[in-house]
């Protein structure tokens, strides 16, 4: 586990070198049965459309072990990438969003990676150079988002009898007191900047919190995140799943909220590559944007569930029980405090109601929350940085090829005005106003 560090704006030295974890600032689709029988069969009412030459086959592309990367691993198990011609792409195990970020620095010609599971805000860290050793940028293009919903706040059972939620009052009091016993306070997510910190300072700040003043915020990799509750290393955390309901299932902490209770439907991972790769191979990349569409599909139809929460959990993958992904990727939440919701609302989705498709609203929200916390400055052009990292031009055209029916495809970049749990709006066109109305943030120039 990475050592404690003060929730304090970020240097870029924060963000620790390349390939040093530790120091890290730290039913649209079939049921197929088998690889070999995907090239004549297509999900109901996809066209199979004859692309140009693929200027390559090959792609290496990495996933953290979180559910939100069904959509790379059933792409590889039920040979959609095979489909689409892509017969030598390899999906690679990374060990944290460090070990992703150094390895897409490195790229595959270097024994990196090309792309990869994503969390939405690093593709502009790496682009920027905002969290690469000695800050030299690393290009990336965003070409979809992978899912919406799905991640946890979970609790320490030293907490189980406040039962925290959405209200943080009597959890801020909990937690003021026990600093000021001596004792140390950390909440813990997954990368600086990533959704999870966001998540979790969101959801502080807008109650009794104070993410700057009151709780250290510390890093620790999602597979790592039980055992370090296990042994008391943090108060709280805030991650993706599977690693939440393991922590039920193990009785060590419970679930205060998932996600999307914060913001419905909120944007989380994307699928983001080099954009020297896309550039040097355009068909190849659609093609791979094709291929996890259709696994998209796949994933999201609620008879595929049991399967794909079966092929997650092998030792390739996952290595963890089905018991501990299965029950909320069908939308079945046990929080461990009593609270039981079936068919959740918040349920992580893959397709359905635009999921796939990258708003360039979304990038802006995730772009101005880091503004708000000091990784990014406040003079940033956001605007010209999202034209240049999000391809959504390059989703469209793989939609359109792909016999996606029309009303799949939005008709704006923009999602339009998104509403927080507490109240507070995000109006893509005054990111400004947004910022102004948050009481706590610590803003660089």
């Amino acid at each position: 586990m990475n050592s404690n560090k003060p929730s304090k704006p970020a240097t870029a030295q924060d963000f620790g070198g390349v390939s040093s974890d530790r120091r890290t600032f730290i039913k649209q689709s079939s049921l197929l049965i088998g690889a070999g029988v995907l090239g004549s069969i297509a999900a109901p009412g996809i066209v199979r459309a004859q692309s140009a030459s693929l200027e390559t086959k090959a792609a290496k592309l990495g996933f953290i072990a979180l559910s939100d990367a069904a959509p790379l691993i059933i792409a590889e198990e039920k040979g959609f990438f095979k489909k689409h011609g892509m017969t030598d792409v390899e999906v690679l195990k990374q060990s944290s969003w460090g070990t992703t970020r150094d390895n897409l620095v490195l790229g595959s010609k270097s024994n990196g990676i090309d792309g990869a599971h994503i969390l939405s805000p690093l593709p502009y860290l790496l682009t920027t150079g905002a969290v690469t050793a000695n800050n030299v940028p690393t290009p990336m293009s965003i070409l979809m988002r992978l899912n919406v919903n799905g991640q946890c706040i979970s609790v320490s059972n030293e907490f189980k009898d406040l039962k925290v939620g959405l209200d943080t009052r009597d959890f801020g009091r909990a937690i003021l007191k026990k600093k000021a016993s001596g004792k140390a306070v950390n909440a813990a997510m997954t990368f600086p900047g990533g959704t999870h910190d966001l998540w979790l300072r969101y959801w502080m700040a807008a109650g009794a919190i104070n993410p700057l003043t009151d709780i250290s915020t510390i890093v620790v990799p999602p597979p790592q995140m039980v055992a370090n509750m296990k042994v008391g290393n943090m108060d709280c955390f805030c991650v993706g799943e599977p690693w939440n309901l393991q922590l039920v299932n193990q009785g060590i902490g419970y679930t205060a909220l998932t996600t999307g209770e914060l913001w419905h439907n909120h944007p989380e991972k994307s699928f983001a590559m080099r954009s020297d790769y896309v550039a040097a191979n355009p068909n190849a990349t659609k093609a791979i944007v094709k291929a996890i569409m259709e696994a998209q599909m796949f994933c999201d139809d609620p008879a595929n569930k049991e399967e794909v929460a079966k092929i997650c959990s092998q030792r390739r993958w996952f290595n963890v029980p089905v018991a501990d992904i299965v029950d909320r990727l069908k939308g079945h939440f046990d929080y461990g405090t009593g609270r039981v919701v079936d068919g959740s609302p918040e349920a992580m989705k893959f397709w359905k109601e635009y999921t796939s498709y990258p708003f360039q609203s979304h990038d802006l929200w995730f772009l101005t929350e880091n503004q708000r916390w000091g990784y990014l400055p406040s003079k940033l052009d956001t605007n010209a940085l999202i034209k240049k990292v999000n391809r959504e031009d390059i989703w469209r055209t793989a939609a359109t090829e792909l016999g996606v029916d029309k009303k799949d495809i939005p008709k704006s970049t923009s999602r339009g005005v998104e509403k927080f749990f507490d109240g507070k709006v995000f109006d893509p066109s005054k990111p400004k106003a947004y910022l102004d109305s948050l009481a706590i943030k610590s803003m660089k120039g």
